[in-house]
């Protein structure tokens, strides 16, 4: 359906109410909590199913840009070998750029 997991709780709550007939039976009492209980441990379930997935999608995101930075500094040091930069040297001179 198209409803959300509040809308069909206050819905299935709803219609429980309607269907007591003012009379206070004990068993409608302990229903409906078991009811809100079900209903709490299912969102905390795809709470949980989210949270792994986004937590997966993450993990594999920064492990894709540590993969492109190792890249991307290999490819700045092949152009200084091309431009005849030795690595040490260029090092240096960032170092006294930031001291300085």
């Amino acid at each position: 359906s198209g409803l959300s997991s509040a809308e069909q709780y206050t819905n299935m709550s709803s219609n429980n109410s309607n269907n007591t007939s003012g009379t206070s039976d004990s068993k409608s009492a302990p229903q409906g909590t078991q009811e809100l209980t079900v209903f709490v441990q299912n969102l905390l379930q795809q709470m949980q199913t989210r949270f792994q997935d986004m937590s997966e999608t993450i993990i594999k995101r920064i492990d894709e840009m540590g993969t492109r930075i190792d890249d991307l500094e290999k490819s700045i040091g092949e152009l200084m070998s091309q431009a005849g930069i030795p690595e040490d040297e260029n090092l240096d001179a960032n170092d006294s750029k930031r001291e300085g």
